[in-house]
């Protein structure tokens, strides 16, 4: 479900008190959401606490969402301050968090590897896991997401050229990261065959 007036038929129900149509709304959102959730919140059960927040959230804003704009990038700006907000909590939170998973096992339907399918490479996820946070949702938001790099900064809420500077910063940390390995590969192939 991508068209606007679809969304915006979806809205206006649910803003009408259709808890039908609001569950719609879920439906055609939530493998975005959890998907950039999922990848930006590395804990499986911190990425479904955030999820929950942000449908919570969803459906107290959706009265303020302005419907002459897209919905999807203004539901990615709601994500994205939800993530911000989760993660200013801070390292008491996630301590008591961490305790509690390692207490506990679930089995659960995980997102992640979609992503690896769209990043191409296991290798490459773990380099864009590495860095930093505000360039790993750049590279996220752009090129997971698909959104282009105006979108990105009214998502995210920040200038057009930071959006730009970030997108280089975090393709040159890449670049140097692949590099970097290269050169080990050939030390280690020199002392293998010396």
């Amino acid at each position: 479900m991508k068209h606007r007036d679809e969304y915006s038929q979806l809205i206006e129900l649910s803003l009408a008190g259709s808890g039908e149509a609001y569950g719609e709304l879920y439906e055609a959102t939530i493998r975005d959401v959890y998907r950039t959730v999922r990848f930006l919140v590395s804990e499986p059960l911190n990425a479904e606490d955030v999820v929950q927040d942000i449908y919570i959230e969803l459906h107290r804003s959706l009265g303020q969402y302005d419907r002459s704009r897209d919905f999807r990038p203004w539901l990615m700006g709601l994500v994205m301050r939800q993530i911000r907000a989760y993660r200013r909590k801070g390292w008491k939170h996630l301590r008591v968090i961490k305790k509690a998973e390692h207490t506990r096992e679930s089995v659960e339907y995980d997102f992640a590897g979609e992503v690896v399918d769209r990043l191409y490479s296991r290798e490459l996820l773990e380099t864009v896991n590495r860095l930093p946070f505000k360039l790993k949702q750049v590279i996220i938001l752009h090129y997971l997401q698909e959104y282009s790099q105006e979108e990105v900064a009214a998502i995210l809420e920040i200038p057009l050229g930071t959006v730009k500077s970030r997108i280089h910063a975090a393709l040159q940390k890449l670049r140097q990261k692949r590099q970097a390995d290269t050169i080990r590969i050939r030390k280690v192939e020199d002392i293998h065959e010396s």
